[in-house]
């Protein structure tokens, strides 16, 4: 079964999804890996969110950049899927839907993202390329790439 989508800007979330998207965020970036850090980083509020339900319920999410607010270019950021779905590969499905909404709602084809460096790969295999050392955020590792 395939996730239904929505993109919504911070104003028109529910109260339901925004709590739904934080715990999930929190979930997966605090505790599943164990790091202190303010999710709450003030992008929200000129982020697209980019959400898949299923059943009911949010287990898929990223955010959407337009140029100049993360990266000179376009960006995607806080790339999540819930834990108990992951062998779903739905992080692809994600990733192919962000990629379209950056296109459809900001007109750009340049995109950056601040990768973990563990998910190279997987950003490879949708056209993303390496454009940086290593660097640590929050004490882990990761890379800048791109994809024009």
């Amino acid at each position: 079964m395939a996730l239904q989508w929505e993109i919504k800007t911070f104003e028109n979330l529910s109260v339901n999804e925004l709590y739904d998207i934080m715990r999930l965020r929190s979930e997966i970036f605090v505790v599943e890996q164990n790091c202190v850090y303010l999710d709450l980083d003030g992008k929200d509020k000129v982020a697209l969110h980019l959400f898949g339900e299923f059943e009911g319920k949010i287990v898929a999410y990223s955010r959407l950049f337009k140029a100049g607010i993360s990266f000179d270019n376009a960006s995607i950021g806080r790339v999540t899927v819930d834990a108990k779905f992951r062998d779903r590969k739905w992080g692809h499905d994600l990733i192919r839907e962000a990629i379209i909404g950056i296109k459809t709602h900001f007109g750009e084809c340049k995109i950056t993202i601040g990768a973990q460096l563990y998910l190279q790969k997987f950003y490879e295999s949708h056209g993303f390329v390496k454009t940086s050392e290593m660097y640590l955020e929050d004490d882990i590792p990761h890379i800048e790439m791109k994809k024009e």
